[in-house]
């Protein structure tokens, strides 16, 4: 919803907007920002680097205006991290430049940073560095922080008035959210804490590459390891009480606050016997 309630600010019937390939709000969003704030989707391949396009691409795929009878791109969204290429972090020069393309081609820019607390982490940057130059930016307390729930859109004051009245058509409203707000804040309490998260997770690939799995070194929480077959591997997985999601033919790990290095290393001896199936050897 809070993505949703950024492009409904941005865009007006019709309008393309602009994202990089396999952006949550493409497809992980089921079409909301077609269906329901009217924007014609335009999916940008990796030429920047993994979960981000490049500059020049921005100004190509916006284009410049025209007669009434053309196509108009009014607004960027960018994702940090990329969930989908793997927890990927967009560095804050490469994140200027691309907003820098978007506003000389005049295009707002939205910034999904449900994980930019990762992304920050990584970089040892402060969060609010990574959003400069964004006109919205929606933040996530549930992934990996451990709230229960709770999104938040962030903007100017005036987008925020109006972003107040979209949540609430869109039944977004919230009676006694006072017990939501707490958890909120005792998520936030953890983000010092969020680079133990990247470390767990770095040992959990270097486990999976000594039992010869091709696991990629993770930037931040997000593991996507290939495998052959990710539907017996999860199986698998499950049955020995370690759980994962499907991510097209990868098995997706994501270390978070609840689990400690000691669960790291007993779910890698409970992966070990089933090397076969993750490798397919």
């Amino acid at each position: 919803m809070g993505n949703l309630i950024a492009l409904l600010l941005h865009l007006k019937r019709g309008d393309r907007f602009l994202a990089p390939a396999q952006a949550h709000v493409l497809g992980s969003e089921l079409g909301t920002g077609a269906w329901l704030a009217g924007g014609m989707p335009e999916a940008l391949p990796w030429e920047g680097g993994p979960g981000r396009p490049a500059p020049a691409q921005v100004t190509r795929a916006a284009g410049s205006p025209g007669p009434y009878y053309t196509l108009r791109t009014t607004l960027l969204c960018l994702e940090n991290t990329h969930n989908f290429a793997g927890g990927t972090v967009t560095p804050l020069a490469e994140h200027r430049a691309l907003v820098a393309a978007a506003k000389a081609a005049r295009l707002a820019v939205h910034l999904d940073g449900a994980r930019i607390w990762h992304a920050a982490a990584a970089l040892d940057l402060p969060p609010a560095t990574l959003t400069e130059g964004v006109d919205t930016v929606q933040v996530c307390l549930s992934k990996g922080l451990g709230a229960p729930m709770g999104s938040l859109l962030c903007g100017s004051k005036a987008a925020m008035v109006e972003a107040r009245r979209l949540r609430k058509m869109l039944g977004g409203g919230v009676r006694q959210g006072g017990m939501m707000g707490a958890a909120g804040l005792v998520a936030l309490d953890y983000l010092p804490r969020i680079a133990e998260d990247h470390a767990k997770t770095r040992r959990l690939a270097e486990g999976l590459r000594g039992f010869g799995i091709p696991a990629p070194i993770p930037e931040t929480n997000i593991l996507l390891a290939p495998v052959p077959n990710a539907t017996a591997a999860l199986a698998a997985l499950e049955g020995a009480g370690v759980r994962a999601l499907p991510v097209g033919s990868a098995i997706r790990f994501i270390p978070h606050r609840d689990l400690t290095m000691a669960d790291i290393e007993e779910a890698l001896q409970r992966i070990q016997p089933l090397t076969h199936l993750l490798r397919g050897a």
